[in-house]
């Protein structure tokens, strides 16, 4: 009312305004205009803050996250584009989950990395200080020499696998390719680990069509040597592991099942990824990176796995690779 005052003031000093009726009309419209400009502002106010918020919300969401705080979860609303900010809280906390559970396994990552190679070399080194001892029979001197050689035999697989690993992961490109005989190939990796299968007493059901494969010889080979052993490793005393190798119209069909131990959905979830073991406890040897080998070359062969395993009761693993015909 004091600006409508000064405006109406200021309009009779220059004459402008005549009679009281002019007068009254100004001030109504003066008046009228001031409640726009108040209403107009509040409104202003509320709807900004009401498009706003989410925002700022957001923006400390975002700035938790970015200094490793994944636990942040949010929850945006608005009366204007609900839908839309539902959709974006929905991603977000998609977002955070996921980027939450690679941390976790980066961390396992280096635990499990560093458990791998520490255990072996803690186990050569107890072991050699323990052979400077004179008293030590020769049987005893031999058996902790065979433990050495084991542990070194360990070390190197490890070092063999993490290798092939990196050049695997660098590789999109299959060389080396040949026509060469599957069947035969798996016969040899069966025999390879015969001593492993024999000394859980396994009852082996083998049944291998002829085929003949145009591949990598050594890369197929990681895939065969990896699954029979993961195979017989988590297989109980006497249990049966059936191999089957058949082709049909579209594919090359390897099939490895056992009666052991199985996988429970959050093993079979993370059995892909480097290092990652279900057996938290490494009661079973192992470094986790024979099936992360497994998938990739797989994968470079354009074919596919399918896992079907259920805990205490056995696990079933089916390698489909693209058919083809032998020139």
């Amino acid at each position: 009312m004091i600006v409508a005052a000064a405006i109406v003031f200021l309009l009779m000093g220059v004459g402008m305004l005549k009679d009281l009726s002019e007068l009254s009309l100004l001030k109504s419209f003066i008046l009228l205009a001031v409640i726009s400009t108040i209403m107009g502002t509040i409104l202003t106010t509320v709807i900004g803050n009401e498009i706003l918020n989410p925002f700022r919300v957001l923006n400390v969401a975002m700035k938790k996250l970015a200094s490793g705080d994944f636990s942040v979860r949010i929850e945006l609303s608005n009366h204007f584009a609900a839908y839309e900010f539902d959709e974006l809280t929905a991603s977000f906390n998609l977002m955070a989950e996921q980027l939450g559970s690679v941390e976790m396994l980066r961390s396992d990552f280096v635990n499990n990395f560093s458990h791998e190679f520490k255990t072996p070399i803690v186990s050569v080194k107890g072991f050699a200080k323990v052979l400077k001892k004179d008293e030590l029979s020769l049987a005893e001197r031999n058996e902790y020499l065979d433990i050495i050689i084991n542990e070194a035999d360990r070390l190197a697989t490890l070092s063999r696998n993490v290798l092939s690993l990196s050049k695997i992961e660098n590789q999109t490109i299959i060389t080396d390719n040949n026509w060469y005989d599957l069947t035969e190939q798996l016969r040899c990796a069966i025999l390879l680990l015969e001593n492993k299968w024999q000394l859980k007493h396994l009852d082996l059901d083998i049944n291998l069509e002829e085929i003949k494969f145009f591949g990598n010889e050594e890369l197929l080979n990681q895939i065969w040597i990896n699954l029979i052993d993961n195979a017989i490793k988590f297989s109980n005393d006497s249990g049966q592991l059936s191999i089957r190798l058949m082709r049909n119209q579209d594919d090359i069909v390897f099939e490895i099942r056992d009666t052991g131990i199985g996988m429970s959905p959050e093993t079979q979830k993370f059995m892909f990824d480097k290092f990652y073991q279900g057996d938290t406890s490494h009661s079973v040897e192992g470094n986790g990176i024979g099936m992360t080998i497994v998938r990739k070359i797989v994968e470079l062969y354009k074919g596919e796995i399918f896992i079907d395993s259920t805990l205490n009761q056995g696990t079933s693993i089916i390698i489909t690779l693209p058919n083809q015909k032998h020139r």
